[in-house]
């Protein structure tokens, strides 16, 4: 409990007080709009308790996930340090590894070529060719 008492995480309690505090002020003022005679605030009335139920939500959740890191790390390893890392995920948590680099060679079909691209890369070199030239100037 006492990591939630950090200057980052009051920093955190503080904006999601003032966030649903707002939120819902600006709410109570759609309904008072809404009151006066303009229907399209209704609908602005419903979603400001909605993002401040999201904030809340948001908020909640990460002091949930704070608290459980918390507990894993003040718990002692039950696994000795020299054991190696396993290379099958165990419960939840996926493994990391190592990305596996593959090499690409020319594949065995070069022969076929693509005529829609050929025509375009030398649309291409003819642009490049003529820097001052327009779209419409293509001879091909």
């Amino acid at each position: 409990m006492r990591r939630l008492w950090t200057p980052a995480w009051i920093a955190r309690h503080v904006a999601m007080v003032v966030l649903v505090v707002g939120f819902l002020g600006l709410g109570w003022w759609q309904i008072s709009r809404a009151t006066a005679g303009n229907s399209l605030s209704w609908g602005y009335a419903v979603e400001w308790p909605i993002f401040a139920g999201f904030v809340v939500y948001v908020w909640w959740r990460e002091v949930k996930l704070a608290r459980r890191r918390a507990t894993d790390t003040d718990a002692p390893s039950a696994e000795p340090a020299t054991e190696p890392a396993p290379t099958v995920a165990t419960g939840s948590r996926p493994v990391v590894r190592r990305p596996v680099r593959v090499s690409r060679g020319p594949s065995g079909d070069d022969a076929v070529e693509d005529t829609d691209l050929a025509a375009y890369n030398h649309y291409l070199s003819w642009l490049s060719a003529n820097p001052g030239a327009r779209p419409g100037d293509y001879p091909g």
